[in-house]
């Protein structure tokens, strides 16, 4: 392609994100006009902070963002702004432009089917929509402006898989640019023609060709050349370093010889390379269950749904105890998240939890995590004797190093506040875990590691999840479909 198609550039960008914190340093990269881009890292790299540079939200604090003049850019937020749930659909839609449009309707209607959301009232107000389909409608929000860049943040989350297909078919069919944030290898091999790959050790931008499956498996086979090559560079240092020393001992003229020898270990020592701190994946993990319980943990006689936006209640006779897990299924806006809320918070009618059993909640919108407090105080919060060896030990295994324990919660990225929740989990032993789709904003390396801890887990279990290939790694003993 020619100059002239370059539609995005970044040269030599740099950011910080605290004091001597780089999130990236001297980035390059280009996006071509008409092209679907995947913006691949490790939770906490940065991609998002690029989609804010790309916005113009953020500014740079070196070098220069280029974008084509008159480039209409749209992007879908992750949640919707407080001050937008009183909102009617309409107005909420209205907000995307800024002049009036007059087939609004029409227009909210076709970007509502893309993501597969049916909504013929469109004065009933955000507030009155599940978290799934608020989701939907910040999705459809992007969609509906038609622009020359789309940028999209996991734009999967909360999609069943029919939306995912009406979402896919869309993007395969879209003409102009895109650049997605995913980690759902189908999805993005369906429509992506390249991959920019931000490397949280470098702080740089690796550019790739070909499909998601195609780049993962390249920078793995590249991880194990780093580390192949690293092991013959360590035998040969060991080796030359008791030879340096043995010269060293003998003293004349062979202390100069030592003297060489160690001059190229230090040339061999700088050839060692970094392996990637993002191709780290979360070690193996185990939940304690909340020890001395017995019998029935749980039990639900009823629960109640929403069917053609009205409010309809079912009879059960569900009973969970030790070691039992459940799985909710159910198309989005049914209820699921709603019920799975009022199950955990013991507010549900037609439920009853033992008493004195422990509870752990792990929401989507990480609503339990107190974005004021630091990482370390999230953590000990929930332990009944904090023990710092022990916090500190649970942390690394998320990957929460050094200083990042000492951040604020409202300053992680996602992915980044769901391994913190997933600590949490470890260190308070519950007796009953309520999982509202845990694998949303988690990088893709973590997630086997997260399906074999939560099929070990010997408490009961709740889960909500619209991933099948996740699900298919957690042992599942019970299903309740809400559709059925």
């Amino acid at each position: 392609m020619a100059t002239k198609d370059v539609i995005i550039r970044f040269d030599k960008v740099s950011f910080h994100y605290q004091q001597n914190k780089p999130l990236l340093e001297e980035v390059d990269f280009i996006v071509r006009r008409g092209t679907k881009i995947t913006l691949m890292g490790q939770n906490g790299a940065g991609k998002s902070t690029i989609f804010k540079m790309i916005t113009g939200e953020i500014r740079p604090e070196g070098g220069d963002i280029h974008i084509s003049p008159s480039v209409s850019i749209a992007t879908a937020k992750q949640v919707i702004s407080p001050s937008d749930l009183h909102l009617s659909v309409r107005a909420f839609f209205e907000k995307c432009f800024d002049k009036k449009i007059y087939d609004i309707d029409p227009r909210i209607d076709k970007a509502l089917a893309v993501v597969n959301l049916k909504v013929p009232d469109h004065d009933k107000k955000i507030s009155e929509f599940s978290g799934g389909q608020q989701a939907r409608l910040l999705l459809a929000s992007a969609l509906i402006q038609n622009p020359d860049v789309l940028l999209l943040d996991e734009p999967t989350n909360n999609l069943d898989k029919a939306g995912i297909e009406h979402l896919t078919e869309y993007l395969e069919e879209y003409k102009k640019t895109c650049v997605v944030i995913s980690h759902d290898a189908e999805f993005l091999n369906a429509f992506t023609h390249g991959v920019l790959y931000l490397d949280v050790f470098k702080h740089k931008i690796e550019m790739y060709s070909g499909n998601y499956t195609d780049v993962v498996k390249d920078i793995s086979a590249r991880i194990e050349r780093e580390n192949r090559k690293n092991a013959q560079l360590e035998k040969e240092i060991q080796e030359r370093k008791e030879k340096a020393n043995f010269f060293a001992k003998k003293g004349g003229k062979m202390r100069d010889v030592a003297k060489k020898m160690k001059d190229k270990i230090e040339e061999l020592e700088e050839e060692v390379v970094d392996v990637r701190a993002e191709d780290k994946t979360i070690r193996k993990f185990e939940i304690p269950s909340q020890p001395d319980l017995v019998g029935e943990l749980i039990h639900i006689s009823e629960y109640s749904i929403m069917k053609d936006h009205k409010v309809i209640k079912r009879k059960a006779n569900i009973s969970l105890g030790r070691n039992q897990h459940l799985l909710l299924l159910g198309p989005n806006g049914i209820g699921k998240s709603t019920l799975l809320e009022a199950l955990a918070t013991g507010k549900a009618k037609g439920a009853t939890l033992v008493d004195g059993v422990r509870v752990g909640y792990y929401r989507q919108d990480f609503s339990t995590l107190d974005p004021n407090e630091t990482v370390r105080e999230a953590l000990a919060r929930v332990m009944a004797m904090p023990v710092e060896e022990h916090i500190r030990a649970t942390a690394g295994q998320f990957l929460i190093l050094g200083d990042l324990i000492r951040a604020r919660i409202g300053t992680l990225s996602e992915g980044q506040k769901g391994l913190v929740a997933f600590a949490q989990l470890v260190l308070m032993k519950p007796g009953i875990l309520f999982l509202d789709e845990p694998t949303n904003h988690i990088n893709f390396r973590h997630i086997p590691v997260i399906a074999t801890a939560l099929s070990k887990y010997q408490g009961a279990m709740i889960l909500v999840s619209h991933v099948p290939e996740f699900v298919k790694q957690v042992r599942i003993d019970e299903i309740l479909n809400l559709d059925k």
